[in-house]
């Protein structure tokens, strides 16, 4: 055991994993065990129509601590950690993504070290399971091109306004005191669509505007990642209109970028098509595999920091089907959040 007792409650925000939830929990459970914190595990089973009913019926009474499950219409996963956050009895909070696993000695880790750290938020260190398919490596590309400053190189960090887009972060393992992560949940909130509203970047830029957030490999877990072809097109589908929910309204440049990546496509497909229709097929030809090619530069500068071979290879199978699925996602974002242009800061609701 480790150290004076501390209360914890553990939110898993929950939709058809019913083959992933009884190994989520149980690595939290085991790590649990190793420290002395009064826990609560809350699994939001959010319109689920797989066996995640069954499953935890099944497993409640055979772990430690308490199991509670709240059980919703599919509202989407930003409102089904709200229903978890709302029913948590502890002063802190431990976000967690059904698919994943919590490293043994990540808790009592961190239990080492809060009060060297003031008590800030904690982003977890996690990594994506080496034995998935190929389809799972995909993202890791990305994080190379954007995160390759603490990915290279692990080590304790601080996530604060001048890094924030520099270091790993999410929500899917985060510990963070519930009063800040309901206030984050307050900026954050809109007034329609809620199932299209980010519950990850979004957050922790409010948070990290009241305090750093350490990201530290101590701290760490592992993440299983979608296996199949068509849940990884729509999530792609899903991630680019979160993409914009995240970084609409935070920067003109951003506001930029973003209408350059929805629309740049969009452009070369009407240019693609002019060209075939007056007959010119060799400059269609060439603006169609320049186009292609442009989306191949992130997998050159990954392998240029060392992102892994499967992971680069993943991308170089998947880049297309991925890119018409993730700019179809940034332009129903524009579409939805076109508001968060104009208005940075969303509507507050209050505290239920």
């Amino acid at each position: 055991m480790v150290g004076a007792q501390r209360s914890l409650s553990v939110v898993i925000a929950s939709y058809n994993s019913a083959v992933w939830l009884p190994s989520t929990i149980q690595s939290v459970c085991t790590a649990l065990s190793r420290t002395s914190w009064n826990a609560e595990i809350i699994v939001v089973d959010d319109g689920s129509t797989d066996e995640t009913k069954s499953t935890l019926e099944a497993l409640a009474p055979q772990i430690l601590p308490p199991l509670k499950v709240i059980t919703q219409a599919n509202k989407g996963r930003f409102l089904a950690r709200w229903a978890g956050v709302q029913a948590a009895t502890h002063e802190h909070l431990l976000i967690l993504d059904s698919r994943v696993l919590v490293h043994e000695p990540s808790l009592a880790y961190l239990h080492e070290h809060l009060a060297e750290t003031g008590g800030m938020p904690w982003n977890g260190h996690v990594v994506t399971d080496s034995t998935s398919p190929l389809i799972g490596q995909f993202w890791l590309v990305p994080t190379y091109v954007f995160w390759s400053e603490y990915l290279s190189r692990p080590r304790p960090m601080l996530i604060t306004n001048e890094t924030f887009d520099r270091l790993p972060k999410g929500s899917g393992f985060l510990f963070v005191r519930k009063d800040l992560f309901i206030r984050a949940y307050q900026y954050a909130w809109p007034d329609k669509n809620e199932h299209l509203t980010s519950d990850d970047t979004k957050l922790l830029r409010f948070i990290v505007s009241e305090t750093d957030i350490r990201i530290d490999p101590g701290f760490a877990a592992t993440y299983r990642p979608r296996t199949t072809f068509p849940n990884f097109l729509k999530h792609s589908f899903d991630r680019g209109t979160l993409f914009v929910d995240s970084y609409a309204g935070t920067s003109v440049a951003r506001n930029i970028v973003l209408l350059a990546l929805a629309g740049f496509p969009v452009v070369v497909l009407v240019g693609v098509v002019g060209l075939v229709a007056t007959g010119n097929w060799a400059t269609a030809l060439a603006a169609t595999i320049g186009a292609v090619g442009l989306a191949y530069v992130p997998a050159l500068i990954a392998a240029i920091r060392n992102c892994p071979p499967r992971a680069l290879l993943s991308y170089v199978v998947y880049v297309v089907p991925f890119g018409i699925t993730f700019v179809g996602g940034l332009i129903r974002g524009l579409l939805v959040h076109r508001r968060s242009f104009f208005s940075p800061s969303p509507p507050m609701k209050a505290t239920e």
